[in-house]
């Protein structure tokens, strides 16, 4: 009988494809490997297999699989049912979550190769370019575009490289590239001369005359713990036998050539090895142990508790302590952080603890590492704690215990784009409930969702109210830059108050820390003459202006031009820059106070997982006296020495056209208090506003979450937002903004047709264009009443229904569930 398999190929395609098996891998092929697959015109991908079965499909001919890549499954069962969560939840597809899941090492791509025709001769005058590439595959007679670019030094090949295909001067083929390549390593070993212990003794006489290759010999014995042959107790690498025997690998090319000495390669890891030294646990307070132990009373009848502990309170060594419960029963622990600038410090403390039971998994690892990881995670020797951002939910996980979600109110932990747009806690929460595990939020500023399910009894709830060894929580002073502006009292960005506790932090050798939300020099740069601002050609935006590169750049899409000598628009030279941001800070902070360390942490500084831990490092070692950023400042850092946290414009986080504003605002600047202060001393923070009088600063001064919770909830009651209703926007995006404008009323009308009031819109969003494409957003909310997988089914059929209308084929329509 015949045999099939379904796949799941990395595309964004409803439904599987099925394939059939050919004989010789039908003894290969099972559920959770990875396969080669043809799809489309003359490309490969590599495909998932979720099921092998007898039924042929009625609807289209069937192709064969071409080949497999894995001897064992490395999808999991409970993984794949974690996916068509994701996708069905999110409203996306399993090739979205497929292609989100994996690291780009375990995901081949199809590369077109050109080859040389070795009997094509020019009967006509060859271009330039033409005999370049020519020349080119002459010395290496197949190679990929991207590499004969590089060889000729001639962009845009492809129109050249079409002309030689119509002359029949070369060939194309399309072959598989193979992204993750293991890491191998030389190792020795004795040749077979080398029998017994009386041989050796021959050879140790035979270069008595050679003393550095009896070095080596001698060293490679010890080192190898060579008995007889067959019997090692480990194996030696080239490079460590000429680093602990100190000798030039010509010595061990001697040996070789004497053949006493065999190399060979052998697969070595990227991944820490050896054992690393532990320490115990620090024992907990006595407010510590309390939590500690209510978190456990709680998770005997709830799935899932909020640790709710003011900043500075020692929620992590609750969390070291739960870790190793955890443990104690042959468990694993995820623990999810938001920011990839968090994982650098956590991780020394958690290493110290737990040592080479800790891996660590984000986007900034090089993708062969992250393949490794993968494996790892498979095996029987696989990681019992996993500290990673939110792409580390997707990891093979077969004994899962516990995920802890640390600062779970983060945006960061929702996926903007591309699909799927999942948010990390709420299906780390899903990933753990599948597993029988248990599920810890942990913040001081909680999402207003999640307290409101902890007040209500469907989470557990613990709070932690004092900070550790009873440090005081940080003075916050509120300073009018309204007023002070009016009487042109400020310098620069900053006021006279928190210039004066800057200088006197730096007397006393503490640190500062200043936040803008903000990076670049400015916002924008305007003509004084006529007012012209310069906009993105891609985007609706402004440019922001980088002082350092001497660019404008669109923060949307990337594009970027010079800095203009003069407006295009009048002519005149006088261009002023309006607002501020990070840079801009740095360079005022400089002027100041010359003899001042300063760096500064943003998304143009950190770009490499290095710079990250460089910045983190320096600070921590004082190194750095005034540390300037956006928010990753705030999230989590634990700093001894700042005594002084400047927050530059709090204005600024308040005026978006967001339900959510003011509780971003208020955890953004409750936890940018939270880095003040932190051992010995009170610290002091300066919020500079503009609307000292707004019940929100207030909130803020007195660290009050319960009365901007009671405010905010009224409030979403009355308009009908989260948690009382589900929200889910619907983007359509089109080049032309008539067609756009047509989908998106029709669209409208017929999801009102079967929703009726809960649709909203269609409207602009705050950007209405980025990358060329027009955009508007629908608003849908549904009460939590209602049946939402009905709602979700009836999305599906009107997504689908605009995919088959021949007006709309370029029309990109997709969801957002959960917005944040």
């Amino acid at each position: 009988m015949k045999k099939f398999a379904d796949v799941i190929v990395p595309l964004p395609i409803m439904g599987q494809y099925t394939y059939a098996i050919p004989e010789e891998l039908e003894e290969k092929v099972c559920a959770g490997i990875r396969a080669i697959v043809p799809f489309g015109k003359k490309k490969y991908y590599t495909a998932l297999i979720t099921r092998v079965h007898e039924e042929a499909p009625e609807e289209y001919e069937t192709k064969e699989i071409v080949e497999t890549l894995d001897e064992k499954p490395i999808l999991l069962k409970r993984q794949y049912d974690f996916w068509q969560w994701i996708a069905d939840y999110y409203l996306c597809t399993l090739g979205d979550v497929y292609k989100a899941a994996l690291p780009s090492g375990m995901k081949l791509e199809s590369e077109t190769l050109v080859e040389y025709n070795p009997d094509y001769e020019a009967e006509t005058t060859l271009t330039e370019k033409e005999q370049r590439v020519l020349d080119a595959l002459s010395h290496d007679t197949e190679q990929c575009i991207t590499q004969l670019e590089k060889a000729t030094g001639v962009k845009n090949l492809l129109p050249v490289i079409n002309r030689l295909l119509e002359k029949g001067a070369l060939y194309i083929k399309e072959e598989l590239k193979r992204s993750y390549k293991p890491r191998t390593e030389v190792f020795i070993r004795f040749s077979e001369s080398v029998r017994d212990e009386n041989d050796l003794h021959q050879l140790f006489n035979a270069l008595t005359r050679a003393p550095k290759q009896l070095a080596a010999l001698m060293k490679y014995v010890e080192l190898s713990g060579w008995v007889r042959p067959g019997c090692l107790l480990k194996e030696v690498s080239r490079k460590t036998l000429l680093q602990e025997a100190n000798v030039t690998p010509a010595i061990v090319s001697g040996l070789v050539e004497k053949h006493i000495f065999e190399l060979y390669h052998q697969e070595v890891g990227r991944l820490a090895k050896g054992i690393l030294h532990t320490v115990p646990l620090n024992p907990l307070s006595e407010a510590q142990q309390k939590a500690y132990n209510e978190i456990i009373q709680s998770f005997v009848s709830k799935q899932v508790c909020l640790l709710h502990g003011v900043t500075s309170s020692g929620k992590t060594e609750i969390y070291i302590h739960l870790i190793e419960q955890v443990l104690r029963t042959g468990k694993q622990v995820l623990y999810l952080l938001p920011e990839i600038a968090l994982t650098t410090q956590i991780t020394e403390r958690l290493r110290k603890v737990f040592g080479n039971r800790l891996g660590i998994y984000h986007s900034k690892f090089p993708d062969a590492e992250r393949v490794e990881i993968w494996q790892k995670q498979l095996s029987e020797h696989d990681y019992d704690v996993i500290l990673g951002v939110r792409s580390s939910v997707f990891l093979p996980f077969r004994r899962l215990g516990l995920v802890i979600v640390d600062e779970e109110h983060e945006n960061t932990y929702k996926q903007q784009d591309p699909a799927p747009r999942y948010h990390a806690r709420n299906a780390a929460m899903v990933l753990a409930s599948m597993s029988g595990a248990k599920t810890l939020l942990g913040t001081a500023t909680p999402c207003i969702e999640t307290y409101y399910n902890a007040t209500h009894g469907k989470y557990g709830f613990v709070e932690l109210t004092e900070r550790h060894q009873q440090i005081q929580l940080p003075e916050i002073e509120v300073v009018d830059i309204k007023e002070l502006n009016r009487k042109k009292r400020m310098t620069a960005q900053f006021s006279p108050l928190l210039l004066q506790k800057i200088r006197e932090a730096l007397e006393q050798k503490e640190q500062v820390i200043l936040f803008q939300n903000r990076r670049g020099f400015a916002p924008m740069i305007e003509c004084r003459t006529c007012g012209w601002v310069p906009k993105c050609k891609n985007c609706d935006v402004s440019l922001t202006y980088h002082k350092g590169l001497n660019q404008l750049a669109c923060h949307y899409c990337g594009y970027t031009e010079l800095v203009p000598k003069s407006c295009p628009a009048c002519g005149g030279v006088e261009l002023v820059s309006r607002g501020f941001g990070t840079e801009k800070v740095e360079d005022s902070i400089k002027e100041i106070f010359p003899d001042a360390r300063v760096a500064r942490m943003d998304l143009d500084t950190t770009r490499t997982r290095t710079a990250y831990e460089r910045i983190i490092d320096d600070f921590e070692a004082g190194k750095t006296d005034i540390l300037i950023g956006t928010q990753m400042v705030s999230k989590g850092l634990d700093f001894d020495r700042v005594s002084v946290v400047g927050i530059l414009n709090a204005d600024s986080m308040l005026n978006y056209p967001d339900f959510r504003s003011y509780e971003r605002a208020f955890q953004l600047m409750a936890q940018v208090a939270g880095r003040a202060g932190r051992k010995n001393k009170r610290g002091l923070v300066v919020l500079q506003t503009k609307q000292p009088d707004l019940p929100l600063i207030h909130e803020v001064v007195t660290n009050d979450y319960a009365r901007l919770f009671h405010e905010q909830i009224e409030e979403r009651r009355l308009f009908r937002y989260p948690p009382f209703y589900r929200l889910i926007y619907v983007y359509l995006k089109h080049r032309k903004q008539e067609v756009l404008d047509q989908a998106a009323d029709l669209m409208a009308n017929v999801l009102r047709q079967g929703l009726g009031e809960r649709i909203l819109g269609p409207d602009l969003p705050p950007v209405a264009r980025i990358q060329t494409l027009y955009i508007k957003k629908i608003m849908i909310k549904v009460e939590q009443q209602a049946s939402i997988s009905k709602v979700r089914t009836y999305l599906r059929q009107v997504q689908r229904m605009f995919a088959e209308d021949e007006r709309f084929r370029s029309l990109l329509v997709y969801y957002d569930v959960d917005p944040m």
